[in-house]
């Protein structure tokens, strides 16, 4: 049996998960530069970089995948911060991912796949599908 997690520690993720929802570049950054892993994730799976992808927030994506943040770590439903970015319609997130390597391809449903299920003609051409 595992012990409760420390009430602190929930606190200073919820407040990180939050600023990476918010797209608060400098502190999220700040945090991961003091040392919290830039792989973040949250009780669904999300990472620091789904959440600022999903949220539109394409500097806070480019910061932590500089850090070291997987482009392609899929959450606990095999959703990728691409396909989060192609189903909001993202094209800076978007652009951001694929500059950093993020596979087109991955997860399921697969960016291209949301690209297509929501007829993201632009961003389609930019994963080279159609």
């Amino acid at each position: 049996m595992s012990e409760a997690p420390d009430p602190e520690v929930v606190e200073l993720a919820t407040k990180i998960f939050d600023l990476a929802r918010q797209g608060r570049t400098e502190e999220l950054v700040a945090y991961v530069d003091a040392g919290v892993p830039a792989d973040l994730t949250n009780d669904r799976g999300d990472s620091l970089v789904m959440l600022a992808a999903y949220h539109g927030h394409a500097d806070a994506v480019r910061a932590l995948l500089s850090r070291g943040a997987d482009a392609d770590r899929v959450n606990d439903r095999g959703q990728t911060p691409l396909a989060g970015a192609a189903f909001k319609g993202e094209t800076e997130v978007t652009r951001a991912l694929l500059e950093a390597g993020a596979d087109p391809a991955a997860g399921t449903p697969s960016a291209v796949d949301t690209a297509r299920m929501f007829a993201r003609t632009e961003l389609l051409e930019l994963f080279g599908a159609q």
